[in-house]
């Protein structure tokens, strides 16, 4: 690797890694003191939330135990102390700590998020291309299924499925069980509103690339129109989706709120819901930390993917 190439890796590197710093100090701030507004006391989920009655003596004693009657601001510089140190803290509610909680629960909303992503995409893929390949009928047809599937909500849409797999023809399980069955009403949930966004995107980069300079150049060197379509316009067409993975891996995380807690299903969301329910900080701001962080892994890795397939973008950052 020559040495101009090492050092603009080197400054891009060093860039992202202070982009990512100041965005999970900034993500614990807003979570630390926003969770502060929420009405109530902080102690009661110490001692096993609002509904638990505690004494007076006992609130001023989880109180102290936990630092909640020091200032706010100092409340915050130790939290803020703690993160720097990689220590997540200690959950109100579950008694644990909160890196092992969350490394718990991280593994099964990777595992829907991935899921949910990969049969997105190939729905994307699929339905964009079987309508712009087909005629106009293909395209109005295309067209409309791609705008009803992004405007579905994923609780609709999930109560839906229930109601049609489950209830009335029995094929899968109405709540996440162990295994593949377990699997699919979750992914499906997530994956059909997304893929109609990514389907609307991919079609019309295929329409645009079909119309560009460099296919017409393709065509005058003999190239068939399958040639084309594959070899050129296609991945033309996925640049732009490419570069929507990073905002597509928040969507299914937040949508995996709502998944995660109809299908009964293990996973961030889920704790997340619960935590913020129980007014569990140091939950909260660890899940919140944690997502944060794989959000900005996956928008660089997204970075780098375009960069390898559109030579303009390595050109642009020299």
């Amino acid at each position: 690797m020559r040495t101009g190439t090492r050092g603009r890796l080197a400054r891009w590197a060093l860039l992202r890694l202070g982009g990512v710093v100041f965005v999970l100090w900034a993500v614990a701030t807003v979570t630390f003191f926003a969770l502060r507004l929420i009405p109530g006391d902080p102690a009661e989920a110490v001692l096993g939330g609002p509904g638990s009655q505690a004494s007076a003596e006992a609130l001023a004693q989880a109180r102290a135990d936990y630092g909640l009657d020091q200032p706010l601001v100092t409340q915050y510089a130790v939290y803020l102390g703690r993160l720097a140190t990689g220590d997540l803290g200690s959950s109100y509610a579950l008694r644990e700590d909160v890196a092992s909680v969350v490394l718990t629960n991280l593994g099964p909303t990777l595992l829907l998020a991935a899921l949910s992503l990969l049969v997105a995409a190939a729905l994307a893929l699929g339905l964009a291309v079987w309508s712009t390949r087909g005629g106009r009928i293909s395209a109005a047809i295309g067209s409309l299924l791609e705008i009803v599937a992004a405007a579905v909500p994923h609780f609709w849409l999930a109560i839906s499925m229930i109601l049609l797999f489950s209830t009335l023809l029995g094929w899968l399980p109405p709540v996440s069980v162990p295994g593949p069955l377990g699997l699919v009403l979750p992914v499906l949930t997530l994956a059909i509103p997304l893929a109609g966004f990514l389907g609307q995107v991919m079609r019309e980069a295929l329409l645009d690339a079909m119309q560009s300079p460099f296919v017409l150049a393709a065509r005058t060197r003999g190239e068939g129109d399958g040639g084309v379509f594959w070899r050129h316009a296609l991945r033309h067409a996925a640049i732009p989706a490419i570069g929507l993975v990073g905002w597509a891996f928040g969507s299914l995380v937040s949508g995996a709120v709502v998944v995660e807690t109809i299908f009964a299903r293990q996973g961030l969301g889920r704790s997340l819901l619960s935590a913020v329910q129980s007014r569990d900080v140091p939950m909260v701001i660890g899940v919140v930390l944690v997502v944060a962080l794989a959000y900005m892994l996956v928008t660089t890795l997204t970075d780098l993917a375009d960069r390898l397939v559109d030579p303009r973008l390595r050109r642009v950052s020299r």
